[in-house]
């Protein structure tokens, strides 16, 4: 059972990372920060998530009081070391699942937990292998599933993962977008020394 934690205000407009947090019974409010996703050209797409993570945090932190925890996250998709973000439209979207059709990825997020005084930061890597996809079956899945919200243009817990991801190793959660697991501990463990 998860100790008492300070007050927890999400920094995420992501249903899922909601969802998640609620089904693993971490009380938490939604706090709303519009934060433009950009990172350094050179930064190694490794730390890109962490670095998003943190820098919607800190947009987030002269909206809190004193005492609350902000939690931000964000998630990538990698593959041969170029990111896949979120799709611009639906041709961006075919595009995304065609490279990812066959192939393995992986899927990288960023969490940053903080208040006013500290900030525990951290990645989670789950890898991720999606059978091959026709052109119809892609066609298909965009526009049934609609997935331009979700990086790499697709969603796990929908229809690509039940049909087309053969394989994963780590966490689904973290797929999903937010590796509970670990937020979990870092509530647990929380203190202000």
């Amino acid at each position: 059972m998860l100790k008492t934690h300070p007050p927890l205000l999400l920094a995420s407009k992501s249903p899922r990372r909601q969802d998640l947090l609620r089904a693993a019974g971490i009380d938490f409010k939604l706090i709303d920060v519009d934060v433009e996703e950009s990172y350094p050209d050179d930064m190694l797409a490794e730390l890109v998530p962490e670095f998003l993570a943190r820098k919607k945090a800190e947009a987030a932190m002269p909206l809190i009081e004193s005492g609350h925890l902000i939690l931000a996250a964000d998630s990538v998709v990698i593959k041969d070391g170029e990111i896949y973000g979120k799709p611009e439209n639906r041709d961006h979207a075919i595009e995304m699942t065609k490279i990812l059709s066959g192939h393995h990825h992986t899927v990288i997020t960023g969490v940053f937990i903080c208040n006013h005084h500290k900030g525990i930061g951290f990645s989670e890597y789950t890898e991720v292998w999606i059978e091959h996809m026709t052109s119809d079956e892609i066609e298909y899945y965009i526009d049934h599933f609609l997935p331009l919200d979700k990086a790499g243009a697709y969603g796990i817990q929908d229809w690509i993962g039940w049909v087309k991801v053969s394989r994963i190793e780590g966490s689904y959660a973290n797929v999903m977008g937010l590796p509970v697991h670990k937020v979990y501990e870092v509530l647990n463990d929380w203190n202000e020394d």
